[in-house]
């Protein structure tokens, strides 16, 4: 599997910037949570969603013996090391220490960052010691 173009993804990801935050919605400009704004680059770049989203969760402190967003991840998306997470990929984070990964953000720069945040949207900010941190699982995505 080949992966899509990171500065395409970039491009598209930075497009919802400014999109207010709705719980499991994704429609840029109208709303979008985090997984929300990463469906929406994946229909983009990739096409349609392959299966819907069942409801989820809001707790970032869940617990479980399953991390259910990564191992989704892997069915669709090409998984590389966090060393090797370049720009361009999306990365999911652990929220609360032995937490299981729940929030998503896509790499847009070596120190940077966009992700749908509750209250704030969809926004840009520095990937920070505290947002690195947390960092759990990198993913590319494929090409279309």
């Amino acid at each position: 599997m080949t992966s899509a173009d990171p500065e395409r993804v970039i491009a598209i990801a930075r497009s919802w910037i400014g999109t207010p935050y709705h719980d499991q919605a994704s429609l840029r400009g109208v709303g979008c949570d985090c997984l929300g704004l990463a469906r929406g680059v994946w229909r983009e770049i990739v096409g349609p969603e392959p299966f819907p989203i069942p409801p989820y969760s809001r707790d970032w402190g869940e617990t479980g013996p399953r991390e259910v967003l990564a191992d989704g991840a892997r069915t669709m998306m090409i998984e590389v090391s966090l060393a090797k997470a370049d720009p361009g990929a999306l990365v999911l984070f652990r929220m609360m220490p032995r937490a299981i990964a729940k929030h998503v953000g896509i790499l847009t720069g070596p120190d940077s960052f966009l992700h749908a945040y509750e209250r704030l949207g969809v926004i840009e900010e520095p990937l920070t010691v505290s947002w690195r941190r947390r960092m759990a699982f990198a993913f590319l995505f494929p090409q279309r």
